[in-house]
């Protein structure tokens, strides 16, 4: 197929609600990460659909075994090594880590919140594509509107943004498929894939986990755990028809 889909996962350490002022230890952090993350494998794996999951060292190096289990079936790329705080030897050390866990090669970057990163370290690091760019504008966040929606190059690195609209460039985010009505980002999602041969999704494996006891913001745990599940497994359905899944670095090697 000529379509081409991005199924990625920002698997980290569950802090969102330390944005909002309610301390967590990092076990239980860690714990509701994986309490999403089982019933997601299995999903994709029911599917036979492969996803890159972009992934925090902390993460990794508290719970390896199923790094590696995830690694033998879905593409490993960095997500740093702390999704609360940012270094930039983290760029090299998180590469390095994951590469030390999965023995195999960690070839994508992206940034915790997908704030900027600085292009020439991720060169230099290594990395072949980096995927922290939402073209769109998310108020208090970013304003990438003047940014190109489809993939390209930049800094010797391929930019793989992750996708909006083709109207008003509504990002198809974790945050629209929670709260847009089914049928309407199902749409979108197909238009869009339609028209640009290429669309890039991103979840985090803790919205499939219930999250409902925490201090978020409705916009956050409006949809959690199997009702999240369940919403992806009918979405998952409607765009294999559509497309190809492919992990992000194997879309850089053929494109």
């Amino acid at each position: 197929m000529d379509n081409k889909i991005l199924l990625s996962f920002d698997l980290e350490e569950f802090d969102i609600p330390e944005e909002f002022g309610q301390k967590l230890t990092e076990e239980e952090k860690l714990d509701v990460t994986m309490k999403g993350l089982i019933p997601l494998l299995a999903l994709l794996d029911k599917h036979q659909i492969k996803a890159t999951f972009y992934t925090t060292a902390f993460f990794a190096e508290s719970r390896p075994e199923i790094i590696k289990k995830i690694a033998e079936s879905h593409e490993i790329a960095s997500h740093g090594f702390y999704h609360s705080s940012f270094q930039p030897d983290d760029i090299l050390k998180s590469k390095i880590a994951l590469q030390n866990i999965t023995s195999k090669t960690v070839n994508g970057f992206r940034m915790a919140r997908l704030m900027p990163v600085d292009m020439s370290l991720l060169a230099k690091a290594g990395y072949i594509y980096d995927s922290s760019l939402n073209p769109t504008y998310i108020p208090g966040r970013y304003n990438n509107f003047d940014k190109a929606r489809k993939p390209f190059q930049s800094s010797g690195l391929m930019i793989l943004p992750t996708s909006v609209a083709t109207i008003l460039r509504i990002p198809l985010f974790w945050i629209s498929f929670k709260n847009f009505p089914t049928r309407f980002y199902t749409m979108l999602a197909l238009s869009t894939l339609k028209n640009d041969n290429y669309l890039s999704l991103y979840f985090h494996p803790w919205e499939f986990a219930d999250i409902s006891k925490y201090k978020l913001p409705f916009y956050v745990k409006s949809v959690s755990g199997k009702g999240m599940l369940v919403r992806l497994e009918k979405l998952l359905i409607r765009l294999k028809d559509r497309g190809e899944f492919i992990g992000s670095g194997e879309f850089c090697n053929i494109t």
